[in-house]
């Protein structure tokens, strides 16, 4: 896939995901919920970082919420210093104070000891996507961002957590992507409508 094609793709794909209403937002991630509850991914899964919707992504408030409920605990991205294009992730609750990153994305603030923060403590990372496929390849928005953070998994491959779970709408499913040297695969993909396990 050409650099051109990715970016029509990527253009189309956002426009569907932001034309959505807000009840169709909403039945989506109650199904979404529903995906994942039952499944020892996420039954096993204790330390799991999440994400605050922006640009149409699937809305992760209703499982952030169960999450609370079954006493796990949840980690937020804060986007790092613009030449690291890296992310940082630090500890959520529901009185985390939260404000707009330059990118208007919510993340938590007063957050300067992110960066200490062992990435492989994570059990589950819930990762935004643009487009999918089955066999784990990612499509995101182009920066980068969750690639660079956790390439260590890329280059060590006895590395077994975090596990990263891409989370989007049934409608960003495609029949294949091509994948980029940098690119770090999905072990699974949850939409509002399958569970997608990579082979």
């Amino acid at each position: 896939m050409t650099e051109q094609a990715r970016f029509q793709l990527r253009q189309q794909l956002r426009s569907a995901r932001q034309g959505l209403t807000h009840q169709q937002r909403q039945h989506a991630a109650a199904q979404l919920v529903q995906q994942l509850r039952g499944s020892r991914l996420f039954q096993r899964s204790r330390h799991i970082a999440v994400y605050l919707p922006n640009d149409g992504e699937m809305n992760l408030w209703p499982l952030i919420h169960y999450a609370w409920q079954q006493g796990k605990q949840c980690y937020l991205p804060i986007v790092g210093h613009r030449h690291t294009h890296r992310l940082w992730f630090v500890p959520f609750t529901h009185q985390t104070p939260l404000y707009k990153n330059r990118y208007g994305i919510p993340e938590p603030a007063h957050a300067n000891k992110a960066r200490n923060f062992p990435l492989r403590r994570l059990d589950l990372v819930l990762m935004p996507l643009v487009g999918f496929d089955t066999q784990g390849n990612r499509l995101g928005m182009g920066g980068g961002y969750y690639d660079r953070s956790f390439a260590f998994l890329h280059r060590n491959s006895h590395w077994r957590k975090p596990l990263l779970l891409g989370t989007a709408y049934e409608f960003q499913r495609q029949p294949q992507l091509a994948s980029q040297p940098w690119d770090v695969p999905l072990d699974a993909i949850v939409t509002d409508v399958s569970l997608y396990k990579v082979p």
